[in-house]
C-alpha cells in the first residue's frame, strides 16, 4: 500500500479539453442499493431549480433505465450495445449543447442488481465491466464517481428484504453461508471502478457516517454547499420484519419461514456477522490509509458517528432522529 492520496480533478466545464473544446463533466453518484439512494435522488429533483442555475442537469433512475442505458449491459449483442452507447454519446451531446457543463447521474443499478449479487453470492461483481462500457459510452467525461458504502450483514440483509418485498423468493441458509464466505468486499469494488474509470476521482463515503444527509452527498459530488432538509423522509426503507411476513402472505408464500420477532430481519447467523463486520473494517481500514490511491474515504469530523442503519420506522429529521441516531451507536 502507498497510503497516498489520488490527485484531486477539479470539477467544472474548464476541467476537460479534447481538440481545444471544453467538455461536460460527468458525475456518477452510483449508490450503492440500501444506503438512502432514493431519499438522496428524492432531495436532488427537489433541488432542480438551483441545479440549474449552476448548468448541472440531473438524470435519475427514471431516466437512466427508461431511455440511457436499456441494452448496454447483460450479454447483449454488439450490435445492440453499439446502439446503446451512440444514445448515450447522443443524450450527453444534447445536454452539453444546451449549455450544461456538468450532468449528475444517479442510480444504483449502474453498478448491477441486488438480484445478480445474491445470483452469485458476492458484491457487484460485474461492476467493472458495466462501468468501463458506461464510462466509454460518455467519451472520457466521467470525472468523478460518487460510492456509499455499508457494513456487508446488514447491506445484504436489507438487500434480502428488498428483494422478497419485491417478489423474488426467499434464500436459504446455504445461500448466506456462501456470501459470509466469500471473499469479496468493498474493496474489490472499489478497485473493479477504478480500473474501469481510470481517471475518474472515486470518493466513498461510509453509510453509518452519511445516513440520512443527501445534502451532504450532493455536495460532494458536485463540490456545491446545499443546506439539510428539515422536512426529510427516509424513502424505500426496509420492511421490518412484521411487515415483510404481511407481504409475504399477500403474495403467496408462507410467512412462517422468516424468523419470529418485531425488529430488522437479520438472515446472517453471529457467526457469520462477525465475519462480515471483520470485512467490513479491513474495507474502512483500507480506506483510511489512502485505498493504494485508488480513491478517497470522504470523513466528517464535525458530527458523531451515526447507528450502523437507520431505524425501521420512517425517518424525519430533527431531535427524535438524531437521539435515535445516537442511541443506536451505542
Amino acid at each position: 500500500m502507498t497510503g497516498a492520496i489520488p490527485a484531486m480533478r477539479p470539477i467544472g466545464a474548464a476541467a476537460l479539453y479534447k481538440a481545444g473544446q471544453t467538455l461536460m463533466d460527468v458525475i456518477l453518484h452510483l449508490g450503492s442499493h440500501r444506503t438512502g439512494t432514493t431519499t438522496f435522488q428524492h432531495f436532488v429533483r427537489n433541488h432542480l431549480a438551483a441545479l440549474d442555475s449552476k448548468k448541472v442537469d440531473f438524470w435519475g433512475p427514471d431516466r437512466t433505465r427508461r431511455s440511457v442505458v436499456p441494452g448496454m449491459f447483460h450479454n447483449i449483442p454488439i450490435h445492440k450495445r453499439r446502439r446503446a452507447d451512440g444514445r448515450v454519446r447522443m443524450l450527453a451531446a444534447k445536454a452539453e449543447a444546451r449549455g450544461i457543463d456538468t450532468l449528475l447521474v444517479s442510480d444504483e443499478n449502474l453498478l448491477g442488481t441486488c438480484h445478480y449479487c445474491f445470483r452469485k453470492a458476492a458484491l457487484y461483481p460485474a461492476v467493472g465491466e458495466r462501468l468501463s462500457r458506461l464510462g466509454a459510452a460518455f467519451g472520457g467525461r466521467v470525472a468523478r464517481v460518487v460510492l456509499s458504502i455499508r457494513a456487508q450483514d446488514l447491506w445484504w440483509a436489507s438487500a434480502s428484504a428488498l428483494t422478497a418485498a419485491r417478489g423474488h423468493k426467499l434464500h436459504g441458509v446455504e445461500k448466506y453461508a456462501q456470501i459470509a464466505q466469500s471473499d469479496r468486499s468493498w474493496r474489490d469494488v472499489i478497485t473493479d471502478l477504478s480500473c474501469a474509470l481510470p481517471d475518474a476521482d472515486i470518493r466513498v463515503m461510509p453509510f453509518e457516517t452519511f445516513a440520512g444527509r443527501p445534502e451532504r452527498v450532493l455536495q460532494e459530488a458536485l463540490d456545491m454547499p446545499f443546506a439539510p432538509d428539515p422536512h426529510l423522509r427516509w424513502l424505500n426503507r426496509s420492511l421490518p420484519l412484521r411487515d415483510l411476513r404481511t407481504v409475504l402472505a399477500e403474495q403467496g408464500t408462507d410467512p412462517t419461514i422468516l424468523p419470529r420477532g418485531q425488529g430488522r430481519w437479520q438472515p446472517f447467523t453471529p457467526a457469520q456477522t462477525a465475519e462480515l463486520r471483520e470485512k467490513y473494517s479491513d474495507d474502512l481500514h483500507w480506506l483510511t490509509a489512502g485505498a493504494d490511491g485508488l480513491a478517497r474515504l470522504t470523513q466528517d469530523e464535525t458530527r458523531k458517528r451515526a447507528g450502523i442503519s437507520p431505524p425501521p420506522d420512517p425517518m424525519k429529521k430533527g431531535q427524535d432522529y438524531e437521539q435515535r441516531q445516537v442511541a443506536q451507536h451505542r
